[in-house]
């Protein structure tokens, strides 16, 4: 494969020591950076980062596989380098692949349905143009952009000269939120994604209870990684993360084996899933208790029963202080390296 390239040299009072604070900020976030002969190289999901410290700047090189990864690697590496500039004013121009009046991997969508999967959630079903991209099975999330009501003419985020993002005003602004895409059929150019209705609705809550069909989304991806293939499997999370374990277990191959968690309200919240035999389900219902106030999904995490072999990957969704405490259980505990588990914080109770 061929990938893109782009590249920009910024002049600097302190190079070195920008690039310090970015591989400081990139080693918080677990990016492992390898240094050879001074350059600097960052393997990000999007693809890759080099860095090089000249005499009075800083030469910094991004290769993705496809224009859309490459503007999003511009977007993060230009905004960092001007957050930990430290004082400076960096000037950002970059070089190769220049940007258009949107970004290459967003996408205008409108909704198609809707229909209600159980009391809590809700499965849209949108249709829009050249949205092959989003067939992927590595990454199964979208970034969507809810225009804010009563918008007739909305406005989407665009390439900056720098390459950060560039937002609209903030009364026309779309509220960014991160979901799932459950199925998608390139053919008819559908696109399924389920929400979780929340009686405190945010922005694509809300949408989901109130859009009637003709309503029109932004959407960009797709991000966010999935499992690695192991021999044993466990999958846990609350509801946010059901639609993102119901496309993981259909994929998977048949001989996998493995523990599935997922926490719901009650028994109505449950959903038929597909999933190899030696996937085991449970569902663990918290009652009347607040989505993220309870500790049923770490406490049935540390209850279950590993296989005797190192061959195992551990993908866990939820709200944020749940997947800290179960990250803490899988590292500290079950001594998992890096690259056997993934755990992301899908929501946060106190922000809700």
């Amino acid at each position: 494969m061929d990938w893109l390239i782009s590249e920009t040299r910024i002049t600097l009072v302190d190079p070195a020591g920008l690039a310090a604070r970015m591989v400081e900020h990139l080693a918080e976030h677990e990016v492992a950076v390898e240094t050879n002969n001074g350059v600097m190289v960052a393997r990000l999901p999007y693809g890759t980062s080099t860095l090089a410290v000249e005499a009075e700047a800083l030469r910094i090189r991004v290769e993705a596989a496809d224009k859309g990864n490459l503007e999003v690697l511009r977007s993060v590496v230009a905004s960092h380098v001007v957050e930990l500039a430290d004082g400076e004013t960096p000037t950002i121009v970059w070089l190769g692949h220049e940007s258009g009046s949107t970004f290459a991997n967003f996408r205008e969508v409108r909704l198609k349905a809707s229909f209600d999967l159980t009391p809590h959630m809700r499965r849209l079903t949108f249709v829009g143009d050249d949205i092959a991209r989003f067939a992927s099975n590595t990454d199964l999330h979208v970034r969507m952009y809810f225009p804010p009501d009563g918008l007739e003419n909305p406005e989407w985020p665009r390439p900056a000269p720098d390459g950060r993002v560039l937002w609209p005003e903030p009364d026309r602004r779309p509220a960014p939120r991160y979901y799932t895409i459950r199925r998608i059929d390139t053919r008819a150019g559908e696109i399924d994604i389920d929400f979780v209705l929340h009686e405190q609705a945010g922005p694509g809550s809300d949408f989901a209870l109130k859009a009637q069909p003709g309503a029109i989304c932004g959407m960009a991806g797709p991000l966010g990684r999935s499992i690695r293939p192991a021999r044993w499997l466990l999958l846990a999370g609350d509801e946010t993360a059901l639609p993102a374990i119901a496309r993981i277990l259909e994929d998977l191959p048949a001989a996998t084996s493995g523990e599935v968690l997922i926490e719901v309200a009650d028994a109505s919240e449950e959903l038929a899933l597909t999933a190899p035999s030696g996937m085991s389900i449970r569902w663990l219902h918290r009652g009347n208790a607040l989505p993220g106030s309870t500790q049923l999904l770490a406490e049935a995490v540390n209850n279950v029963r590993w296989p005797d072999h190192p061959d195992v990957f551990a993908w866990v969704a939820a709200e944020t202080q749940a997947v800290r405490t179960i990250r803490k259980y899988l590292r500290d505990a079950r001594h998992l390296a890096r690259e056997q588990h993934l755990t992301v914080a899908y929501w946060n109770l106190r922000q809700s």
